[in-house]
């Protein structure tokens, strides 16, 4: 089966999945009830979001400059950097450090980078123990899934069913209390960070002018992570590197507001390199994999790069109708939502992954939320045109728009046929696509090329008659 097949048969079990939609739901709405607050501590909201654009726009647009900014000054405190071209890369070099060490546990924070290389994967095929450590990725890691949200990977999950993994693959007693069923995945968590030799992380900002990676979360299981393991690795897309600390000031506001409503998140952490002489923690050896995967071919379309903009707040996930309806899961990506659907494609190959960008109805509410003002419809077009100009689309579907093109030309093509005929057409010729879940499409018995000259007859012989009257 396709993805795309695959895409289309698991949106619409989705959407009539009720229980489903009603947990979504649920959670949803108290995440925009948070939002709603937190943008109060905003005078100007849209002009942070106008600044937060520009700054990306202009780290993006020079970004080989920053990037060996940050490697330069993350390097003079002991870090090591890996340039990963593509996934296969990273993974090579992060088994080279396991090795190294001989690990066999790692402990890892929420990161959506590890998601993409398939890392976990590839380190439990390798004898290593993963222990995701943020509540939400070790709830979906037990339940044997991927991270349904970019923010919020167990947002599809209600208490009970919470209950119901922990129950089925940690044998404790099923309960409703959120506060019992936190308190037992911190109480089995907390040794793993002393037995583990190396801690993975993501990070949310390379900050270029002091070399350090930025770190956010509301757990501080990141920190920890960070702070007992000997080896820390951070994993980071090229694009995530911001050009000064004062720059992390407005972002670091603006991803909390945008991701969960808060006006800053619990934990906020700068990693600059391993432990030095006078810190009393920290890892030993620190590596910085900088990944393109992709990337870098998005940088060299001046129309799509707007694309590596993305802080991943997860805000345009939130606002999408069509997301709220299918979830997360259905899209098959790591990134999902409109963002998914605009760098997915190009990241990941526009062939296998075309359909993410006809899956929106364009209403813009994923860019009226964006942070950094991305236009996301539009990248979603620019996405549907190259899908065209490679004729990727189907046969059927070019030979339809063809005769479509062709009919539409010519007036005297579009009047061939009578009504009942076309409405025969229509009624089986998209029996199992628009008329699967609508109204069949009916034409009226007279066209508007019709209508328009029999009100022009009768509005001529309106006027002889009445010229005859008069003379």
């Amino acid at each position: 089966m396709s993805l795309e097949q695959d895409f289309k048969d698991a949106a619409e079990k989705k959407a009539f999945d009720i229980k489903h939609r009603n947990t979504i739901s649920f959670n949803m709405g108290r995440y925009h009830t948070s939002v709603d607050k937190g943008l109060t501590q905003y005078d100007d909201h849209d002009l942070a979001r106008s600044r937060a654009a520009y700054i990306k726009t202009q780290t993006i647009d020079s970004l080989d400059t920053h990037l060996l900014e940050f490697e330069k000054n993350f390097t003079a405190k002991g870090g090591k950097v890996i340039w990963a071209e593509n996934h296969q890369q990273a993974l090579q070099e992060i088994d080279k450090i396991f090795k190294a060490n001989e690990a066999k546990m790692v402990v890892k924070s929420k990161s959506m980078t590890t998601e993409e290389i398939h890392l976990n994967e590839f380190l439990e095929k390798n004898k290593v123990e993963v222990v995701e450590t943020d509540l939400g990725e070790y709830i979906v890691q037990l339940a044997g899934q991927k991270p349904y949200h970019i923010v919020t990977p167990a947002m599809h999950l209600s208490k009970e069913d919470i209950s119901d993994i922990f129950h089925a693959k940690l044998q404790t007693p099923k309960t409703d209390d959120a506060v019992e069923l936190t308190l037992t995945a911190r109480r089995l968590l907390r040794e793993k960070y002393t037995d583990a030799e190396i801690g993975i992380t993501g990070g949310n900002f390379l900050v270029a002018d002091v070399g350090g990676v930025a770190i956010t979360e509301n757990e501080g299981n990141a920190r920890l992570s960070v702070t007992f393991p000997k080896v820390h690795i951070a994993i980071v897309g090229i694009e995530k590197v911001i050009p000064t600390m004062q720059d992390l000031d407005l972002f670091w506001s603006l991803l909390s507001t945008s991701g969960t409503g808060q006006r800053l998140t619990v934990y906020n952490s700068i990693v600059s390199g391993p432990r030095q002489e006078d810190e009393t923690d920290g890892p030993d050896e620190m590596y910085v994999v900088l990944l393109d995967n992709g990337r870098t071919k998005l940088l060299a379309d001046a129309e799509k790069r707007q694309g590596l903009n993305c802080i991943r707040c997860g805000a345009c996930l939130n606002a999408c109708p069509v997301y709220k309806n299918i979830g997360g899961h259905t899209y098959n990506t790591t990134y999902s939502g409109p963002i998914g659907s605009i760098i997915t494609p190009n990241l990941a190959g526009m062939e296998k992954f075309k359909h993410l960008s006809y899956a929106s109805s364009l209403c813009g509410a994923c860019a009226a939320v964006c942070p950094v003002k991305i236009d996301i419809p539009k990248q979603l077009l620019l996405n549907r045109h190259e899908s065209t100009k490679q004729k990727l689309a189907p046969r059927s579907e070019r030979i339809s728009f063809r005769l479509w093109k062709i009919g539409m030309k010519k007036r005297s093509r579009m009047n061939l046929g009578s009504a009942h005929m076309k409405n025969a057409f229509f009624r089986r010729f998209f029996k199992k696509t628009w008329g699967k879940r609508r109204e069949d499409i009916e034409v009226a018995p007279k066209s508007f090329n019709q209508l328009w000259k029999e009100r022009q007859k009768g509005l001529a012989k309106a006027a002889k008659k009445e010229t005859k009257k008069k003379g």
